[in-house]
């Protein structure tokens, strides 16, 4: 089946660890890239043992290292970079996030990989990039997400900056070093040539900080938390129901807030003083979301939910991991797939995002064990005999 789909004919080598350059590898295999893990004998990647773990196996590694091929390599010793060139000779992408100059000391950066294959892309990740004066910062999501502002604006402005739920430094990244590799590609088409892609977490924070940034250098202002409420619009927050649910809503346009008076009861607040436009809305803000809040109490959410929404309200539930698994929309989409895991047994993951009318993505195969390929890629992809690898592994290069 993965020949068929457009990405078939690439092979991407992914020697990167925890999260954001293998991830980037996930969302190519699953449009059918040959992804090779290339991961430390005895260890692998730390995503292997990253959270919870069902029969000593990771559940984060069960969504990452999905349509994956997995061989060790020690990289740090000579015959482990000469194994890596051979691969780059024959592969199109390399992904990596090891901190700045750390590939250069053991001969693998950028003009020692691109003299042995010119058309390589090579995909480096980093806390704060290639160049620069914090280029050597150890850094993880949590400090690019500090860096980048997010964490700045993320909470109540009378509580501490608050780190966002998911890792979104570290999958922001992985998508624009996906994009990344697609418009290099579509370059090398062109021209032949690779060239080398630099990401910082950081800045994939920065490129969705949305006006942060002219909003201080214009005007001077320094955007601060604002808990759940988006000012431009009323009411907007997260509000409790009556069931010990959460409903939130958004109200954009003055049309839109008469709907909503009109259906929950409330025809007056149309013409009330305080609430007639959305300026004034604004300015009453904390006490209009007071008394939304004291409507939805009295109602369950689906109750809510039908009000709003028979209104043209924009409006939705606040969703756990157990409500998403639950929600009919989510199971007749089947975003949510089934593998079997050699270890972990059958378990629900998340599917594959876009959804492609004519190619669309797929997970094919479960999370490999480590090394499950090393007799596979060595002997097949570099010709190497079962005698050499034998003899690779009992010298802890492989």
């Amino acid at each position: 089946m993965s020949s068929s789909l457009p990405l078939a004919d690439l092979r991407v080598l992914d020697i990167g660890t925890f999260i954001a350059a293998p991830v980037a590898g996930t969302f190519l295999a699953e449009f059918g890239a040959q992804v090779i893990k290339v991961e430390m004998p005895g260890t692998g990647d730390i995503a292997r043992q990253a959270g919870e773990q069902v029969n000593g196996a990771s559940l984060w590694w069960t969504v990452e290292g999905r349509n994956k091929q997995s061989i060790t390599l020690d990289l740090r010793k000579p015959a482990g970079q000469a194994l890596l060139k051979e691969m780059v000779k024959v592969s199109d992408i390399l992904l990596e996030n090891f901190r700045p100059g750390t590939l250069e000391r053991w001969g693998l950066g950028w003009d020692d990989l691109r003299a042995v294959n010119p058309s390589l892309i090579m995909v480096r990740v980093s806390g704060f990039g290639q160049t620069g004066p914090y280029r050597l910062k150890a850094a993880y999501d949590r400090v690019a997400v500090g860096f980048g502002g997010l964490a700045y604006v993320t909470g109540f402005p009378d509580r501490p900056p608050t780190r966002p739920g998911f890792a979104l430094a570290d999958y922001l990244t992985a998508c624009f070093a996906t994009i990344g590799c697609l418009i290099a590609l579509r370059w090398r088409e062109k021209t032949g040539q690779g060239q080398m892609i630099d990401l910082a977490l950081y800045e994939s924070i920065l490129r969705v900080s949305e006006n942060t940034i002219p909003l201080y250098d214009r005007l001077g202002i320094v955007r601060e938390r604002q808990g759940n409420v988006n000012p431009a619009g009323a009411p907007s927050d997260h509000f409790p129901t009556k069931d010990g649910k959460w409903v939130t809503l958004f109200v954009a346009s003055d049309d839109q807030f008469r709907r909503l008076a009109k259906a929950i009861g409330k025809p007056h607040w149309a013409t009330d003083p305080r609430f007639a436009t959305l300026q004034d809305r604004r300015k009453h803000l904390a006490e209009l979301n007071a008394e939304m809040a004291q409507w939805t109490a009295q109602h369950t959410l689906p109750e809510a939910l039908a009000v709003l929404e028979e209104a043209g309200v924009a409006a939705g539930p606040i969703y756990s991991a157990e409500d998403i698994c639950r929600d009919p929309h989510i199971q007749e989409r089947g975003f949510l797939v089934q593998v079997d895991d050699p270890i972990v047994g059958r378990v629900r993951i998340p599917g594959v995002t876009p959804r492609l009318s004519a190619t669309p993505g797929s997970v094919r195969t479960p999370a490999p064990a480590l090394g499950q390929h090393n007799r596979e890629v060595y002997c097949n992809l570099l010709g190497l005999s079962p005698q050499e690898v034998e003899r690779l592994q009992a010298e802890g290069v492989i």
